[in-house]
Formats: C-alpha cells, sequence, structure tokens
C-alpha cells in the first residue's frame, strides 16, 4: 500500500470539484421560464428522453453503497451477497407495466409523489399520510448509506473525521438546493462512465495481478473453509437459499416503490422512454456483478478492513483494494467514481423526501392554497433539512448500525405495495382495509426485525433482516426474509377487512381517476386535469 495519498486525494478533489460545478451549471440547463414549481425543480419539468432517464435511474438505482457494500458482504459471506444481483434482474419485468401506467396517471393529474396517486384513487388522506410518512422514513436511512461510501474512500486515503463528509454534503446541498433533479441527471452522466471505467478496469487488470480466477475464487473457499459459520461460503446452503430467494424477491419488489425511483420514473418524457428504460437497464445488473466479484478479489489479495474503535469496517474493502493493487492516479479515479456515486442518489432522494413532505404533509395539512412557487420553497428547504438528517445519523450513530437500517428500511417500504403497486391495478382495495393492513404488516416487520440478533456485531435486535423460523416453532435452521413475512401479513389482512367492510356496505373513498387516465401519453389532448381539479372533484 503506498506511503502517501496526495496523487490520489489530488484526482479525487479535481473530479469532485468538475461535478460541483456541474451541479450549478444544471439550473441553466434545458431552464424553464420559472423553477417555482415542484414540475420543475423536482421532477426536471417532467421532459427527460431515454437516455437521460438511462443514467438517471442507473446514478439512483446503483449507489456507493452498492459500490461498497456489495462486495462486502461478498467478502464477509460469501455467495449470500450476490443476492442483489437476481434482484435487479427481476424487478423490471415486475415493474415494466406498472411503472407505465404510474406515469400516465401521473401525467394527467400531476401527481409528484406516490402518495398523491394514493390520495386520489383510494381518496383517504389519511392512507396518503402513511405512504408518504412510510417513504420518508425508508429513504432517511438509504441517503445516510451514501455518506457511508464516501466515508469508507476517505478513510481508504488516509482522512479521518467528518470534516470533508460535511464539506461535501453542503456542497451537495447548495447546488440541487438550486438546480433540483436536473443537478443529478447531469451529474449522472459523469458518475456511470466513471464506474463503468473503473469496473471494466477492475476485472480486466485486478484477475491479473492476482494470479487468474481460479487462484481468486480458491482463496476466498480457502478462507471460508478455515472460519466456517452459518451460511457462508461460496456457495450458498440449506440454511440460506430460502432466505437468498426472498430477500432478492423482495428487495425487487420494493426497488421502485422508494420514492427517489418514483421521482425519476416521473421525470420521464413519456411512455415509450420507460419502456426503453426497463428493458436497457439490466445492463447495470452486468456490472453489479462484476462489483460482486471486487468481494473475492479483495480475499485474494489479502486486504485487512480498516479498524475503528475495535471494530473492523468490511465497507473499506473495496477503497483499499483499489489502494492496494491500481497505480496511484488510477486509484484516485475509482474513489472519484465511489465518491460521486454517492452524491447522485443522495439528492435525488432528498428531493423526493422533501416533495413527499410538501405535497401529502404540509399542504394536505397545513397548507390547502399553497401555491406552486409556495410548494417548491418548502420542498426546497425540507431538502436541506433531509441531508443535515443524513449526516447526522453518521455523526451520531455507530455506521455498521446505520447498515442495518437499510435492511430495516426495505421491510418498511414494502408495506406500501398494496396501495401503491396493487392501487395501480386494481381498485379492488377498500381503504380501511388498506390501513389496517399497513399496520398489521408494520407491526410484524418491526416486531421480526427487533427479534433478530446479529452475533458479529454483538446486537441482540435489529441485527438484520434473516428471520429464524425457530421463532415460529419450526425444528430448522433456515431463515426467511423479514419483509416478504411482514408483507404477507399486510396482504391477509387487508383482504379479510376489505371484505368485512364491503359486506357492512362501510362507506368508501371516491376513485378520481379514471380508466383511460393509465393509458395517457405525451401531448395526449385529455392530459388537463392537475392536482388541484382533482382536490376539488373529491370535495364534491
Amino acid at each position: 500500500m503506498s506511503g502517501s495519498h496526495l496523487t490520489e486525494m489530488i484526482v479525487f478533489g479535481v473530479l469532485f470539484l468538475i461535478v460541483s460545478v456541474m451541479g450549478f451549471v444544471a439550473a441553466r440547463w434545458r431552464r424553464p421560464t420559472t423553477m417555482q414549481s415542484l414540475d420543475e425543480w423536482g421532477l426536471g419539468g417532467r421532459s427527460f428522453g431515454s437516455w437521460i432517464t438511462w443514467f438517471l435511474l442507473g446514478g439512483d438505482l446503483y449507489t456507493a453503497y452498492t459500490f461498497v457494500a456489495v462486495p462486502a458482504l461478498v467478502f464477509g459471506a460469501g455467495a449470500a451477497g450476490f443476492y442483489a444481483v437476481p434482484y435487479t434482474i427481476v424487478v423490471y419485468p415486475l415493474v415494466f407495466l406498472v411503472l407505465i401506467r404510474l406515469w400516465s396517471v401521473s401525467h394527467v393529474h400531476g401527481f409528484v409523489t406516490p402518495a398523491d396517486f394514493v390520495r386520489a384513487r383510494f381518496g383517504s388522506p389519511l392512507l396518503a399520510l402513511l405512504v408518504a410518512i412510510t417513504g420518508i422514513v425508508a429513504t432517511m436511512p438509504y441517503i445516510a448509506l451514501q455518506l457511508v461510501g464516501i466515508q469508507a474512500t476517505l478513510e481508504a486515503m488516509g482522512v479521518k473525521g467528518h470534516l470533508p463528509i460535511i464539506i461535501a454534503f453542503a456542497i451537495l446541498a447548495a447546488y440541487t438546493y438550486q438546480s433540483g433533479l436536473r443537478a443529478p441527471a447531469l451529474i449522472a452522466f459523469v458518475k456511470d462512465a466513471l464506474i463503468y471505467l473503473v469496473i471494466i478496469v477492475a476485472v480486466l487488470y485486478i484477475p491479473h495481478k492476482l494470479g487468474g480466477w481460479s487462484h481468486i475464487f480458491g482463496a476466498a473457499q480457502a478462507k471460508f473453509d478455515k472460519t466456517p459459520a452459518p451460511g457462508d461460503g461460496t456457495l450458498l446452503n440449506a440454511n440460506n437459499q430460502l432466505n437468498y430467494a426472498m430477500l432478492a424477491l423482495g428487495s425487487a419488489l420494493a426497488l421502485f416503490l422508494y420514492p427517489h425511483s418514483i421521482t425519476s420514473v416521473l421525470a420521464s418524457k413519456n411512455r415509450n422512454v420507460i419502456k426503453r428504460n426497463m428493458a436497457a437497464l439490466p445492463a447495470y445488473s452486468f456490472v453489479l456483478g462484476l462489483i460482486a466479484l471486487l468481494g473475492f478479489m479483495a480475499i485474494a489479495a489479502g486486504i485487512k478492513p480498516i479498524t475503528s474503535n475495535g471494530k473492523a469496517d468490511g465497507n473499506t474493502v473495496v477503497p483499499l483494494l483499489f489502494d492496494h493493487l491500481f497505480p496511484s492516479w488510477f486509484a484516485g479515479v475509482a474513489y472519484a467514481a465511489i465518491g460521486i456515486g454517492a452524491l447522485v442518489p443522495a439528492a435525488i432522494m432528498s428531493i423526493a423526501a422533501a416533495n413527499l413532505f410538501t405535497r401529502n404533509i404540509y399542504r394536505e395539512y397545513f397548507r390547502k392554497d399553497a401555491s406552486d412557487s409556495e410548494e417548491a420553497k418548502v420542498s426546497k428547504l425540507v431538502s436541506l433539512i433531509v441531508k443535515v438528517g443524513a449526516v447526522a445519523c453518521i455523526l451520531l450513530l455507530d455506521p455498521q448500525f446505520s447498515i442495518d437500517l437499510q435492511l430495516i428500511g426495505g421491510v418498511i417500504i414494502l408495506q406500501t405495495l398494496p396501495s401503491v403497486a396493487l392501487g395501480l391495478v386494481t381498485r379492488w382495495f377498500h381503504r380501511g382495509g388498506l390501513i389496517a393492513g399497513w399496520v398489521a404488516g408494520m407491526a410484524a416487520g418491526m416486531w421480526m426485525l427487533y427479534r433478530i440478533p446479529n452475533p458479529v456485531t454483538h446486537k441482540t435486535h435489529f441485527g438484520g433482516s434473516a428471520y429464524p423460523l425457530t421463532d415460529l416453532g419450526f425444528d430448522t435452521k433456515v431463515t426467511v426474509y423479514a419483509g416478504i413475512l411482514a408483507l404477507l401479513v399486510n396482504l391477509v389482512v387487508a383482504v379479510v377487512v376489505t371484505i368485512v367492510l364491503k359486506a357492512a356496505k362501510t362507506a368508501d373513498g371516491v376513485d378520481a381517476t379514471r380508466t383511460d387516465d393509465y393509458y395517457a401519453d405525451e401531448g395526449d389532448p385529455k392530459v388537463v386535469r392537475g392536482t388541484r381539479e382533482v382536490e376539488e372533484e373529491l370535495a364534491t
């Protein structure tokens, strides 16, 4: 490992400066007459074409946390870490038709958030509030986890303390406040180009330096054979296969329920853009598979994670691998790819969370007559607060705890699936049934997560998402993904309560959407009704 990191820091700093300038310049890119509306500031004018959307979604979904945590999981647990590959393959066929319907109905009614849709579809402000709160709570730790990627990179360069992270997020906050969604959309081009460059070079150069793939996989197998642990190894076993499959499916179902994913979709200019992107985005899954292999490469290279306060930080293995094997200048490029890879999704996530608060909490409960300009101002301010909260998570909490929070976030966001995803294809559910299902699913999910220990971090509660079936009375070591079990509870309760309420002829909410709303496209003459018109219909 090099004794000085000056070259890496210079390259990292220059590239970071370039994207920061791009973030501020983005305010003039495709600049409208005014940025004082959520359509312009929060959704980029709903005008992004196929290429911009592809880079934006890629920058949104494949984050710095993915870059460092997926290979870190492979480094520590082996094959179980590859769950991220099948789930990113499965997700696009699952959401292909659903996202097109969401775009169309949002285009017709001017919806900015998934909670906007739920409010109109089921005529329930309370259900919309629950969806909004769920989205904000699930997004906050996700933003904090982008900081984990930057922190791991800085530690590998020998930079200590939290000041550089605070400065980086202050710059991010400034250009996001000014440019809105246009900033991460423009920066995503640089971010994705750097990641593709670094990964292609890594999978060609590093195996050659380490003696080939046979040596890499042999070293990984030798490590897991030497220190066996339940579920660890280069192959799955009977105890973790079911959890692996359920985690992949649950993660796929959750991915496009996150507000930031929906924000990127709603910024597209027409249905064909979404269709093309759902067909093209699996290309990132190929890259993700290559990223995961960096964990085995780190084992073969003899990388030891940086230890802080007696705890080994597995997130540092990829930055250390780059520092160990790459020339200093290219290690700087790799570090910049990770750092910039954190800024793009963090910006989109903060915008999405701010839009949820503004539209579905502030306007619904505090200022029903808020103007478009007022909405934009509130959303800008809230996006700053969200970033401050994310930084606080890193400053006040153990980073390992924040990683566990990401697993909790997946369980949480899955509870919006019945009202958001199923609501796009059916209006059968009663709003009371969906609310009851949300409460039951959330309670079941939190109870299971509370019962899950983590022997590695010595936590007795909230130690992951793999729920042991022994807790349900089964004599087995098999674990399952808590998110899927909680979702099943949610759906069963929603169905039963819906049947009961319909049998009792209990009043339901008014559906303000129409069948043809779900097929509207760019330039369609029926796209004339905005959110305020929908609210007037609901009021009458």
